[in-house]
């Protein structure tokens, strides 16, 4: 199952510029951060998809396809310590995905690390 959800994402992340669904529109950028945060994406992922416990989201996130393949399907076998659990369409909408997709998509980079003080060498 695991390597099926890499192909998939692998194929998805390869698609066409054409294929991308997702509005990029001010509501579903501000619809998408509501969601994100309703559903509790931040707590794993950070407030603005900059990772913490888990990857960096923002701003190169997967194309619509991918992405909603691993929301949907999460981490087979996933715990609270590895992986991601699966969002069904009863949790999140395609259309609140493709928005969550957005709001990522818009989020700038953050900043190199050494720009962060407490970061920096």
């Amino acid at each position: 199952m695991k390597e099926l959800l890499a192909a998939t994402a692998l194929l998805c992340f390869a698609s066409s510029a054409a294929a991308q669904s997702a509005r990029t529109d001010r509501l579903g950028v501000a619809n998408g951060e509501s969601v994100y945060l309703r559903v509790g994406c931040q707590a794993c992922h950070g407030t603005v998809g900059h990772g913490g416990a888990a990857p960096r989201l923002a701003p190169n996130t997967l194309p619509l396809p991918g992405f909603t393949t691993w929301v949907r399907n999460g981490t087979p076998g996933w715990t609270v310590a590895t992986g991601m659990p699966a969002f069904p369409a009863d949790v999140v909408s395609d259309t609140d995905l493709a928005d969550v997709r957005a709001y990522l998509a818009s989020l700038p980079p953050p900043p190199p690390v050494a720009d962060i003080p407490l970061l920096a060498p």
